[in-house]
């Protein structure tokens, strides 16, 4: 391909601004809506499919840490919850991000 094949189109401020207002709307919206729900979800319960999904995490492997008390969690008939600011904190002691910071 040369410098002959190739078409450039310079915009104008305004076209541009047009162009882009309407992304720009999109993504304040969806940054808006992770952070509604991130703020909501960490006042709730994950049950065992969000745990198995949001970490990968097996049946097994997630019976065998709320056995072992390494995971904190609610029963409730055969259903079980697990308090998510409560996980956050397993996390976060569990963690070494400090030694990368």
């Amino acid at each position: 391909m040369n410098a002959k094949d190739l078409n450039f189109q310079f915009l104008s401020k305004e076209e541009l601004q047009n162009l882009l207002t309407p992304i720009t709307s999109k993504l304040e919206l969806i940054d808006k809506k992770l952070n509604n729900s991130s703020s909501s979800k960490s006042k709730g319960y994950y049950r065992n499919k969000d745990l198995q999904e949001k970490f990968r995490l097996s049946p097994n492997t997630i019976i065998k840490y709320r056995e072992s008390g390494l995971i904190p969690f609610t029963v409730i008939g055969d259903i079980y919850l697990y308090p998510i600011d409560k996980i956050e904190e397993v996390l976060k002691a569990n963690s070494n991000w400090d030694l990368f910071q």
